[in-house]
């Protein structure tokens, strides 16, 4: 079975590193990547996830007010 990514797109690599520090630290699976071509054409790194666990990545992004873009399909 394939396994599906979604990522969150941030303002900046700081932004990156907080996200990736707090799901690390919160046992979720993440990864740091190169924003995909067909999201932006802006260099840059993005948080890649499981896209299974996206919606409640994002209501906990939200809930302790951690900055981010958007959360896109990969």
């Amino acid at each position: 079975m394939k396994t599906e990514f979604a990522v969150i797109l941030v303002d900046s690599t700081s932004h990156a590193l907080c996200i990736e520090k707090y799901l690390l630290e919160g046992g979720l699976a993440c990864k740091l990547i190169p924003v995909p071509r067909h999201l932006s054409s802006d260099c840059g790194v993005c948080v890649r996830i499981l896209k299974e666990e996206a919606e409640d990545i994002r209501a906990m992004l939200e809930e302790h007010q951690i900055r981010f873009q958007s959360i896109e399909a990969a």
